[in-house]
């Protein structure tokens, strides 16, 4: 594990203490370049349990986070409906911004998010997605390179159980960032425009809704067309009955390696509970044990995936491992190892992003521009599905590599 500096170049704020940040804790805790100094949250038992877990003061206002001379970054890792308001509060005080996607809920929220961010002189930064994986950053060097040629397809699909766990009412509402739109898609998207350059021409997509009880999009299936010709298709269920990750080593979605009986069980214990009311108690209070949760031992620990993926080129396809790249060529079968972070799960790369764009004075590739256009394709998603016609795009930007 690399030293900690005494001065840290990211000194950073948690916005929200939710799931989101128990999963980004353990890369907060291990990266070089991070040190928390503060986090906000509403609610008194996840400030008291931050506070324990990690030594430093937790405020009840996000306000008073971003007045605190000691934050230099903040983590938004609120509920998707605040990230507009959050990410405001922290340009207009000074403090570069890394916005868990969704980026936002409307592509005006993002515009005024990056405006805030110009005026007032800071980073903005939108991540973690599996766009950020390593593998699939290897991936575009590979397609940048040439070495298989020219891109022509990009697939990938995900079955998951995602839209079975226990789940708050708003999770379960699209207007409020509920479904797969807001929060399985962008990781397809952002990984999927990764790959492809960036720029989308046009989206045709159909989503379903198929769980009585679960009044939004479980599943999607849609087609990317890009500038340059290239093409992309996604799909993605969460009604927890195929599980993609037999087609991934029994690898889980974080790098865990896990069972492959685990069919159907998430569905099973919604059972557990007698209303809906119930059922978002138990996820609120699951969300907030900060710190609390436990990590596979490191000889099992292999690289985050978005389901399976593979990239067709001219000369060969390739596709993500558990630990690496698989590429197949005219000379067979290789797989190419790329190495694994410190910490589990391993999202380091979105912190030497921003590290990067602080000690450089340069946008981070995942700017607010960035995560625009990804929420773009997301919106035309819904828009494609609802109006049974193609989208053409007018917010796309390319890969700055």
């Amino acid at each position: 594990m690399a030293v900690k500096s005494d001065s840290p170049v990211i000194r950073l704020g948690l916005i929200g203490l939710g799931g989101a940040t128990n999963q980004m804790l353990p890369t907060l805790r291990s990266h070089p370049d991070v040190r928390i100094v503060a986090a906000a949250d509403t609610h008194p038992d996840a400030r008291d349990g931050f506070t324990a877990a990690c030594g430093a003061p937790a405020y009840a206002e996000v306000e008073a986070l971003c007045r605190d001379p000691r934050v230099n970054t903040v983590y938004v890792a609120t509920p998707h409906q605040w990230h507009k308001e959050h990410a405001l509060i922290a340009a207009a005080c000074g403090k570069h911004i890394i916005v868990e996607k969704p980026m936002a809920l409307s592509l005006e929220d993002c515009d005024a998010m990056m405006q805030a961010a110009h005026r007032h002189g800071v980073h903005l930064l939108i991540g973690h997605t599996h766009s950020f994986d390593a593998p699939v950053r290897r991936m575009r060097e590979i397609i940048r390179s040439g070495e298989l040629g020219p891109l022509a397809m990009i697939n990938t699909w995900s079955y998951s159980n995602f839209l079975m766990r226990p789940r708050r009412p708003e999770e379960l509402d699209t207007s409020l960032g509920g479904g797969i739109i807001y929060n399985q898609v962008p990781h397809q998207v952002d990984m999927v425009r990764l790959l492809g350059g960036g720029m989308v021409h046009s989206v045709r997509s159909m989503t379903w809704a198929l769980e009585p009880g679960r009044p939004t999009e479980g599943s999607h299936l849609t087609f990317l067309q890009f500038e340059d010709g290239a093409a992309a298709s996604l799909v993605f269920s969460g009604y927890d009955y195929f599980d993609s990750d037999e087609f991934h080593f029994w690898v889980g979605e974080s790098g865990e390696q896990k069972a492959p009986d685990a069919h159907g069980k998430a569905r099973a214990g919604l059972r557990r509970f007698a209303d809906a009311r119930e059922e978002g108690a138990f996820k609120a209070r699951a969300a907030m044990a900060v710190g609390l949760g436990g990590a596979p031992q490191p000889a099992s620990w292999h690289h985050p995936h978005c389901g399976v993926t593979i990239v067709s080129c001219a000369g060969g396809d390739m596709r993500p491992s558990a630990d690496g790249v698989l590429v197949y060529d005219r000379q067979g079968r290789r797989e190419l190892q790329v190495p694994r972070g410190p910490a589990f799960p391993d999202k380091a790369s979105v912190l030497d992003e921003m590290a990067q764009a602080i000690r450089t004075a340069r946008a981070p590739l995942h700017d607010g521009a960035w995560g625009m256009a990804t929420m773009e394709v997301c919106a035309a998603v819904l828009q494609s599905a609802r109006e049974r016609r193609e989208i053409v795009l007018r917010h796309q930007v390319p890969v700055r590599d």
